[in-house]
């Protein structure tokens, strides 16, 4: 579990961890790890919630510090998968252009309207309840989409060899069932005000993978690497905007 664990840091933050092969392949068999990172994201990240900041620098702060401590690994899987959705084509055209590294116009609006989505939802959640509020529902955002990332990886089936079958070849639904379990103590934890705030904030993104694992069935004959980054992603900015929803209704 410790190997699983330190390769899962490496792989998903830039924080400067030594990992082994053995270590990989133990991660490989233990998604479970991916919402535990989730936790360590979103609880730095978050941090820029309980500052006495004004709103506009709380934003500020809360992005830069998701994306110099994860990377743009997962938002430039995003780009590839909206380069590929803009295609008239079939799957093999889908999948060339999005293993090419050139930016196209399909790849730069998803990224756009990702970051407003996603700017937009911080703000919000800025302006709910305490600063404490704000960041446990950062906290559970971010733990939801990395648990969206699991279900894409645990219920998919991989277009291709690559990163993404090295995921999914050896998981399936009672690996997605511990990461579940691993990921509900962030709504359970006491006290438990806004719990329905926080459990919208963590289920939400589960929402977004079953869309883009449909869409990669039908369009890409299966998932891929920028299909997992993708749900992160989305999953992360949705969240966001269903904690702040949940907030105002629940």
């Amino acid at each position: 579990m410790i190997g699983a664990l330190r390769a899962a840091i490496g792989f998903f933050t830039r924080i400067p961890v030594e990992t082994t092969t053995d270590d990989w392949e133990a991660f490989r068999r233990l998604p479970v790890t991916i919402p535990i990172v989730g936790t360590l994201v979103g609880a730095v990240a978050g941090l820029a919630f309980v500052l006495p900041l004004p709103i506009n620098t709380t934003v500020a702060v809360y992005l830069l510090t998701i994306y110099l401590l994860s990377g743009i690994t997962h938002a430039d899987g995003l780009a590839d998968l909206g380069d590929g959705a803009v295609v008239h084509g079939d799957a093999a055209d889908r999948l060339a252009v999005m293993s090419d590294s050139q930016l196209g116009v399909g790849g730069t609006l998803a990224l756009a309207v990702m970051l407003l989505v996603l700017l937009t939802g911080a703000s919000g959640i800025s302006g709910v309840g305490t600063g404490l509020t704000a960041f446990r529902l950062v906290l559970a955002a971010e733990v939801g989409a990395k648990l969206a990332m699991v279900f894409v990886i645990c219920y998919g089936e991989a277009a291709h060899k690559g990163l993404g079958s090295q995921l999914t070849d050896v998981n399936g639904p009672r690996s997605f069932g511990v990461a579940l379990l691993a990921a509900l103590p962030v709504a359970l934890y006491p006290p438990a005000f806004a719990s329905g705030a926080i459990f919208a904030a963590l289920l939400s993104p589960l929402a977004i993978a079953l869309v883009l694992l449909w869409w990669a069935n039908r369009q890409l004959g299966g998932v891929t690497g920028d299909v997992i980054g993708a749900t992160n992603e989305l999953g992360r900015a949705i969240a966001l905007h269903a904690g702040m929803l949940g907030w105002v209704f629940l």
